[in-house]
């Protein structure tokens, strides 16, 4: 198949982009590089670099078999502090990429999406079927998509599925996760190992979890990688269909600073603040439905090995 995938240098995008060419797909990446990375596009995929709104009518008028739409703001803290870019930079942006995959007849559609479209959920692990509560701008706006989506399908019969997914870590070889502004818990502590940041911050060891910090699921980036290549099989026409995607248990932020610490055999300082507003105690997802529609299982669930990915690339990167 003929793809596009938008955000394609971006961490996830970037990393979904190199499996899917590898796979035969021809793959073309749009990006206009404001967080991503040129040097994340895997040799033999095309890049455009230029602004989504500006260039889609003309991009998809060249023929597409779907689209893999990852592009987008993604910083919780600011979509709280900036939400018109938020609005403006996701759903109206998206907004425009589904009338341009409505002009030109592309069949498919996969969506990045996100468990914060959930907010704080009333049991764990987070079904599908669980109430969407987004505390945030950032989630609000995923949530928006997500029923435009629904809509388009239905009405246009465009073939859809969104993928919600939870704490996304580890690398593919020479691709990993590297942010302007980090905010995500295993970069920051191999930051600490790299002698970047003297400390890590535990926000909260009063949780009720089993030793009192925050419990979120970890999934690997290449599952993840691999779960859109099939969601983009399995679409189905006329049809907008939601997974939720993780390793359906969760590790406690005590846990990872273990992993880390076994890892890359630094002490990593670690100091108690204050609980921050919004956090909830846990977050795991159930990916039965994905499991049981798509045949995907995720096959790189050790906390230890995800570590371990994250740390090569991490100091590769240092290195390089």
């Amino acid at each position: 198949m003929k793809l596009l995938v938008t955000g394609g240098a971006g961490y996830v995008g970037s990393v979904t982009a190199a499996r899917l060419a590898e796979s035969g797909h021809e793959v073309v990446v749009l990006d206009d590089l404001s967080t991503g990375h040129e040097d994340a596009v895997a040799e033999g995929v095309r890049l455009i670099a230029e602004n989504i709104d500006d260039v889609i009518e003309d991009v998809l008028a060249e023929g597409y078999d779907g689209v893999l739409h990852f592009a987008a703001k993604s910083l919780v803290g600011e979509s709280q502090e900036n939400p018109a870019k938020y609005w403006h930079g996701n759903v109206g942006t998206s907004l425009k990429l589904l009338d341009a995959i409505r002009a030109h007849g592309t069949p498919r559609l996969v969506f990045s999406s996100t468990a914060a479209t959930y907010g704080e959920p009333d049991s764990v692990p987070i079904p599908e079927t669980a109430p969407t509560r987004p505390t945030n701008t950032y989630g609000a706006t995923k949530l928006a998509i997500d029923h435009a989506i629904t809509g388009y399908a239905r009405s246009y019969g465009l073939a859809a599925v969104s993928l919600r997914y939870f704490n996304v870590a580890g690398a593919y070889g020479a691709i990993g996760e590297r942010h302007a502004v980090e905010t995500h818990l295993i970069p920051l502590v191999l930051q600490v190992a790299l002698g970047q940041r003297e400390q890590v911050q535990i926000f909260g060891d009063d949780w009720p979890t089993e030793d009192g910090t925050c419990v979120r699921d970890y999934i690997h980036v290449t599952d993840l990688a691999d779960a859109h290549a099939l969601a983009l099989e399995h679409a189905v026409t006329g049809e907008h269909r939601v997974y939720n995607l993780g390793n359906g248990f969760g590790f406690s932020v005590k846990q990872v600073l273990d992993a880390c610490r076994e890892v890359t055999g630094h002490p990593i300082p670690a100091v108690v603040a204050p609980r921050r507003s919004g956090d909830p105690a846990s977050l795991v997802a159930s990916s039965e439905r994905a499991r049981t529609d798509l045949g995907w299982k995720p096959e790189r669930v050790d906390l230890t090995g995800i570590v371990r990915d994250a740390w090569e690339f991490t100091r590769s990167r240092q290195e390089a």
